[in-house]
C-alpha cells in the first residue's frame, strides 16, 4: 500500500485550488505520471527537495508532493 494514499496526494495536489475552478488532479493516473516525471528528473540529477529517508527516486518525489513542495500544473498554467 502507498503511504501517504493516492487520495491524499490528490488533495494535497489539489490544495490551491480556489472554490469553482477545476481541480489540477482528478485521478490515481495524473499522479502516477507527475511522480513519475520528477523521479525521472531527480535520477537525471536534479536535486531533493525534501529529506527522505529512503534514497529511492519515487520515494522522494511522492514526499516532496506530499510536503507541497512540487506544484502539479493544470495545461493551462504548463502552456
Amino acid at each position: 500500500m502507498l503511504h501517504p494514499s493516492y487520495s491524499d496526494l490528490i488533495k494535497v495536489a489539489n490544495s490551491e485550488v480556489e472554490p469553482g475552478e477545476a481541480n489540477v488532479v482528478n485521478s490515481r493516473y495524473s499522479i502516477v505520471m507527475a511522480i513519475a516525471k520528477r523521479a525521472r528528473q531527480i535520477i537525471d540529477g536534479d536535486e531533493p527537495l525534501v529529506y527522505a529517508a529512503v534514497d529511492k527516486p519515487l520515494s522522494i518525489a511522492v514526499e516532496e508532493l506530499n510536503k507541497g513542495e512540487i506544484k502539479i500544473l493544470s495545461e493551462e498554467e504548463h502552456e
